[in-house]
Order: C-alpha cells, then structure tokens, then sequence
C-alpha cells in the first residue's frame, strides 16, 4: 500500500477520481471522459498509477494538468470532508430521514418528506442550468441550525434560493408572511432574506434571495415582495436569461469560494 486513496466525484455529469494523501490533499485527478491522469507532481507519479490501477480501463493520457486557474487552485487545496459541492439537494434531510425514519404507522405525511420533495425539485431545475454558464450548490449548513436550501451562481449573479412544498395548495403571500392553504402564516420572507443576507456576509458580495414554490395552485400577493424575488419551481429556468451581472471566471471564483465548508462558519 502506498498511502494513497481515491475518492470519486460526480459533477455536470462526469466522473472523476481524485487522488489524495491521508491528510486529504489531492495530489492528481483522472478524468474518464477525456482519459487523462493529471498530476500535480510528478515525484509521486508511479504511486498515483498504482492507486488508480483498477480504475483505468484502456489507454491514458499522463501529465501535468493545463495552467490552473486561481478557482482551480481553491478547489485542489480544499479538504474533501469540506467540500459543499457533491452535496445532494436536501442533502441534510436526506441524512435526518436515513438517521431517523419516523414511525411506519403516521397517518399523515411526515412533513420532512415534503419538505425534501421540494428540495429536490428545486435542485434538480437549477441544475440543469449548469449547461448556461451557473452553478449552484445545495443544503449549506449556516451556524445555528439553519440552511440555504441552494446557491446559484452565473452570469445573472448569486441567488439564495428556498424551496418551499405548496402542491395543490393557494399560496397568500402579505410580506413578510406567507400562507399556505389553511395553514398559519408564518413569516417565511423574514427568514428567506435573512439566509441571503448571511450568504452576501460569507462571501463578500450581492445574493439575492428567492422563495421557489413548488406545485401551488394560485398564488396571490397583497403588495409586491421587499427584495424577494418569488418564483413557481417551473420558472427557474427563467434564471438562465439573467446576465450582464458576472463575467465567467468571477462565477468560477464566487462558486471555489462557497463550496468550501469554512467560509460560511462565520455567518
């Protein structure tokens, strides 16, 4: 054994296999779809190949990675137990529910499972933006107990954005309250901006915050929202038409910083 081992990662789609010291640090990475094995180093070059050996499964290309960028450089450094990025929409639900199922026999649906059906349904349409430019991250752990249920971050800027399970139920919305059904108003706006508030303090620039819907039959508002941009889950994809706010390489450095774990401990 030679110390080493391999994490695999998915991202837009494509598999790759990092390479790590026991400390954590990534010393190569190989990328299935372009059979590349890119090192870092080569002092470590012979051992990379043995750690990766029942991985590969043809012909590889071996070499030192093209000219990193500073993102790339953030995201090499960062320890994988602190990276945000493979996180799952409702990944802390998902984790809450595995930890603590619920009783077999509740008569009514445990809400957590609406709650995480939401999630889901959110993360899955922002990140079918990712072909346009964005990126977004899901289920960031704030101090105290809270959550930004997911980040987008492209051209159009960065979004704070909170999914909230309204399937066949109207949806009255008097700021900062919002009221689903029959149900008690609670003021969800309060919160929903206070997390977008907490994100633009992490991470030193604008987020605007988003309340997403998922599955309302009608939607009302008794004056237009302070800040809060309300959206249904089926007009996400309107976010991709957003621009003239970043350029490329401030959407790659904006999304290196908030996937790191510790940049938001301060929040």
């Amino acid at each position: 054994m030679n110390g080493l081992r391999v994490i695999p990662t998915w991202r837009h789609g494509r598999e790759r296999l990092y390479v790590c010291l026991t400390d954590g640090r990534n010393i190569a990475w190989y990328d299935r779809e372009t059979a590349r094995i890119n090192l870092i180093g080569d002092d470590r070059k012979e051992d990379v190949l043995e750690a990766l050996g029942p991985f590969l499964t043809g012909p590889v290309t071996v070499g030192p990675p093209p000219v990193p960028t500073p993102a790339e450089l953030a995201r090499l450094s960062l320890h994988p137990d602190d990276d945000l990025a493979p996180n799952r929409p409702g990944e802390a639900l998902l984790v809450a529910l595995d930890r603590d199922p619920g009783p077999a026999h509740r008569l009514r649906a445990d809400p957590r499972r609406r709650a995480l059906f939401a999630e889901q349904a959110v993360g899955e349409a922002l990140d079918r933006l990712d072909g346009a430019g964005w990126h977004t991250l899901h289920s960031i752990p704030l101090p105290g107990g809270d959550r930004v249920h997911h980040l987008a971050i492209g051209p159009g800027g960065l979004f704070a954005v909170h999914a909230l399970y309204a399937r066949r139920a109207r949806v009255r919305i008097a700021d900062p309250l919002v009221t689903l059904g029959r149900h008690e108003p609670e003021p969800l706006l309060r919160r929903v901006r206070g997390n977008a508030a907490r994100a633009s303090y992490a991470l030193t620039a604008e987020v605007r915050p988003v309340l997403a819907l998922v599955g309302p039959t009608d939607v009302s508002f008794t004056a237009p929202p302070r800040e809060v941009r309300v959206l249904q889950d089926t007009a996400l994809p309107d976010l991709a038409r957003l621009g003239g706010v970043l350029k490329p390489a401030d959407v790659e450095a904006l999304h290196a910083m908030a996937r790191d774990r510790g940049a938001w401990g301060r929040v």
